[in-house]
């Protein structure tokens, strides 16, 4: 079970990526991790988001290497300094600067959070 993070002075979570985190049994520790030393930062699909990744390795030889990414959005006048987006794990690895591709209704549902 994922214990919700709350909202406070540093971060603030939508309920889209909170959402994301119980389907991709994500936890909110890994979320910061993420955010405090990723592998890669790019830029985010929605205008004015950053993109971070990391690694997850895995010690079977079944099993594959996965990305989990992160992306949010820094503020500048809000009571929230950083606002978490979206969480997604993706399967395999991506090369720097490559797109991935992202189905269109969750570009949509991206585009209405922002």
């Amino acid at each position: 079970m994922i214990s919700f993070p709350k909202n406070d002075s540093q971060f603030s979570w939508t309920t889209h990526i909170k959402n994301k985190m119980v389907f991709y049994n994500i936890a909110p520790s890994k979320i910061k991790t993420i955010f405090r030393k990723p592998d890669r930062t790019e830029e985010g699909i929605a205008p004015g988001t950053i993109a971070a990744m990391q690694v997850k390795k895995s010690n079977s030889a079944k099993q594959k290497e996965t990305e989990i990414w992160l992306m949010y959005k820094i503020n500048k006048k809000r009571k929230s300094r950083v606002t978490m987006i979206s969480a997604w794990r993706y399967p395999g690895r991506t090369k720097k600067g490559q797109m991935i591709p992202i189905p269109p209704e969750i570009l949509e549902e991206l585009q209405s959070i922002l």
